[in-house]
């Protein structure tokens, strides 16, 4: 029983410590919305589009460990002043 649950922190601690680790090399992941074309088409006119305002058109956004990496950096920074 122990060793599972070792096992199983183990391999939590071994994803977060992947995430982090994708979170510096790529902070940006796709838009959910509009799925990374940056544009948000019509349903009753098919060719017509607009920008996708989640993304302002660009069809990434910044991935929330990211946030919260820059989060805690700023408030470290602003408690050492």
């Amino acid at each position: 029983m122990t060793s599972l649950v070792t096992l199983a922190s183990l391999a939590m601690l071994g994803y977060a410590a992947f995430y982090l680790l994708m979170c510096a090399a790529f902070p940006f992941g796709h838009c959910r919305r509009c799925h990374g074309t940056g544009k948000l088409y019509s349903k009753i006119f098919t060719k017509s589009f607009r920008l996708c305002p989640r993304c302002e058109g660009t069809g990434r956004r910044v991935r929330i460990g990211r946030r919260v990496y820059e989060y805690l950096r700023s408030e470290y920074k602003a408690g050492n002043r």
